[in-house]
């Protein structure tokens, strides 16, 4: 399906970014600390037990030497390998043990990561979401850059520009929503956008953008959705790059649903999205690594299963992967 380019530009024309702050596109409640003291220490509130799921040990000489068709590695949480003609993609590499700006305190990781860096084939390009800590990790980002230098390029939203130069990393594509850069003839990158916020102190909030991404690569479509809640953005998404040939889905961290439900899909939304945007296929991530919410941690799956079933879709049109499967969309 050809884009319209012209559409495009004038969704990009439009202004995002208010007072320093960016917004969403639609109205989204806002809630303060009041709302989060009152989830924290609700009465009878779930504290999810940890868990640690089977993490298989993906093939080196299968990522040294992928096959021609796409393959995708599930590294845990929202950070996936994905490999096409010769492309070695991360999204949202998070790697630490903590998702945290410390590593003593703060969500604990129960499933290690499938790969090290140094168990990477050639990385050429990293999509950064946001700049929450479950999904922009420093520690993982300075050892990328340590061992592929310059030959790797970061993709990230508007804003984050200066928190990457002050580690050193100049080869930035930063983009605002609906914006796009041709990074080979063959190859092409879009910002698109989220429901949701960013913010790494009590200070920075909404002071850098948020966004989902759109990789086509020859004629092949890969949509990572980072973190999200539901919207209409879903709908226009779909009507510029439908059909997508693999999407990227959160389907976990969203109990209770008044506090998470404007910035964190629940499953039942998760499917919406896949249908939204035409996805051929999608994979389920942001789920079954952190504890960061009050859902239990196997939960999320499990409730996929019966949206899907309520749609009349099969489990092999939205997949969901164990850490370190080796998969290949159909």
């Amino acid at each position: 399906m050809t884009i319209n380019r012209e559409r495009l530009a004038a969704l990009a024309a439009e202004p995002h970014c208010h007072g320093g702050r960016y917004r969403n596109l639609e109205p989204v409640p806002r809630h303060g600390l009041g709302d989060f003291l009152r989830w924290q220490l609700a009465p009878g509130r779930r504290f999810p037990q940890g868990k640690r799921f089977t993490l298989l040990r993906p093939d080196g000489h299968l990522l040294a030497k992928p096959p021609q068709k796409p393959q995708l590695v599930w590294l845990g949480h929202s950070s996936f390998l994905f490999q096409h003609r010769g492309l070695n993609v991360l999204t949202d590499p998070v790697l630490s043990d903590r998702a945290s700006p410390f590593q003593l305190i703060g969500p604990k990781r129960h499933t290690p990561p499938a790969l090290t860096v140094a168990d990477m084939p050639p990385i050429h390009l990293v999509l950064i979401s946001h700049n929450h800590y479950d999904h922009l990790d420093e520690a993982t980002v300075r050892q990328l850059h340590r061992r592929f230098g310059t030959h790797l390029r970061f993709c990230i939203p508007m804003g984050l520009r200066p928190w990457f130069e002050k580690r050193g990393i100049h080869n930035l594509v930063e983009l605002g929503w609906w914006r796009s850069d041709r990074i080979a003839d063959d190859q092409e990158v879009f910002c698109l956008p989220a429901q949701h916020f960013s913010g790494r102190t009590a200070t920075d909030t909404n002071t850098t953008l948020w966004c989902s991404w759109l990789l086509e690569i020859d004629d092949f479509r890969l949509y990572f959705a980072g973190d999200t809640g539901y919207g209409g953005i879903f709908r226009h998404i779909g009507e510029l790059f439908s059909p997508i040939d693999l999407a990227l889905l959160p389907i976990g961290a969203y109990d209770p649903r008044w506090f998470m439900a404007p910035v964190h899909v629940a499953p039942e939304e998760a499917v919406r999205i896949h249908q939204d945007i035409g996805a051929r296929q999608s994979v389920a991530m942001h789920w079954g690594t952190f504890v960061l919410t009050d859902e239990p941690m196997d939960e999320p799956p499990r409730r996929l299963r019966l949206a899907l079933e309520r749609q009349g879709l099969s489990e092999s049109e939205f997949r969901v992967m164990q850490h370190g499967e080796v998969w290949s969309p159909t």
